[in-house]
């Protein structure tokens, strides 16, 4: 576990030392696999399947807030559809700007959530989005990854009925519209997953903010267990042909993923928990405080004292940063064959060392 620790305090050390250039870098690999996505699944507009463009949306994504990923991955959604028949890209567009008020009424910092749940869908591990945000998020997460989900399965009935919406006429126009809409008002299994994932969210976070010992492991728990549930009651009431054994396999494969998402975000050391009781003129206060598992990081330093002799000696020596306090520094002045002992105070926090004059 210490090891583990270490890991987790020097990749928090990093990131706050290069998060300028780490979290660009990020949002370009973000927007580029958002993009490439699109293209895949879509890719009817042959234009924007030129790489040279994907990259340049993407590192132009990289320098800007990620609600302008949104605006550009929805963006290529409408021209792909666009490309493959009007009607469809006229029900995208009023679906995109549907989400669009209920997701900036209620949740419009969570703007990520909206890109990763179609990524986590196409990685085959879609149930890892409601347990992590119920943990990390509010209960307005629950449209972000409402929002995701439907632009999933969006894009999968898109694709899976290309032929028939791009091969109609003019005069069946009517009738495409009409196919969009049933697709996506009709998709039983669309709706399922939205209620679980709905309920999951807010299930997740009711128990992670209670006031229990491992209550976020017991909240990813009982948000697995409810999540599998809701979508067999599902495939129970409505024949939506779930498979058992992948909604299994991925709701555990989900919940190690949360686990490591606890590690990082929230790992604390239950065996130290302290309740503290105090009063002042109004209220009486318990406080409940458990310490976060932290570790010694050492940083290995070396220094190099020249002698007389003109020959270098080099010392290796450890310091904890997690204990660091002032001391003073012994300072050897050396005039012919005296030596001459002076104490020097720092006012900086650092070990003992020796200076040459």
């Amino acid at each position: 576990m210490s090891n583990l620790l270490e890991i987790k305090e020097v990749i928090k050390k990093f990131y706050a030392k290069y998060d300028v250039y780490v979290l660009p870098v990020l949002k370009f690999l973000l927007a580029l696999v958002v993009l490439l996505g699109i293209k895949g699944r879509l890719g009817y507009m042959t234009r924007l399947n030129n790489v040279a463009i994907i990259l340049i949306v993407s590192l132009l994504c990289s320098f800007l807030p990620v609600g302008f990923m949104i605006f550009f991955a929805a963006v290529f959604v409408l021209l792909h559809c666009y490309s493959l028949a009007m009607e469809a890209a006229l029900v995208v567009a009023c679906l995109f700007i549907l989400m669009l008020l209920l997701f900036f009424r209620f949740s419009p910092k969570e703007s990520v959530c909206v890109l990763l749940t179609p990524i986590c869908f196409a990685l085959h591990i879609p149930y890892v989005m409601p347990i992590a945000m119920g943990l990390i998020g509010t209960p307005a997460s629950a449209i972000a990854v409402a929002c995701g989900t439907v632009i999933h399965y969006l894009t999968v009935f898109i694709s899976q009925n290309a032929q028939t919406l791009g091969a109609g006429e003019a005069s069946e126009a009517v009738a495409r519209i009409r196919l969009m809409i049933d697709g996506l008002l009709g998709n039983k299994t669309m709706i399922i997953v939205v209620v679980a994932f709905i309920m999951t969210v807010a299930l997740v976070y009711l128990i992670r903010r209670l006031s229990v010992d491992h209550s976020w492991t017991i909240a990813i728990i009982a948000g697995t267990i409810s999540n599998i549930m809701i979508i067999l009651v599902g495939d129970l009431m409505y024949d939506i042909n779930v498979s058992v054994v992948a909604l299994i396999l991925g709701s555990l494969g989900a919940a190690l993923l949360v686990l490591v998402l606890q590690f990082f975000v929230f790992s604390v050391d239950y065996s130290r928990t302290e309740k503290v009781q105090f009063e002042d003129d109004e209220y009486y206060y318990y406080v409940k405080a458990v310490p976060k598992m932290a570790v010694a990081v050492s940083e290995k330093t070396v220094k190099k004292i020249n002698t007389q002799t003109g020959r270098s000696v080099h010392t290796q020596t450890g310091r904890d940063e997690h204990l660091k306090r002032p001391v003073s520094t012994e300072r050897q002045v050396r005039r012919g064959n005296s030596v001459t002992i002076g104490t020097k105070h720092q006012p900086d926090y650092r070990n003992d060392d020796y200076e040459e004059i």
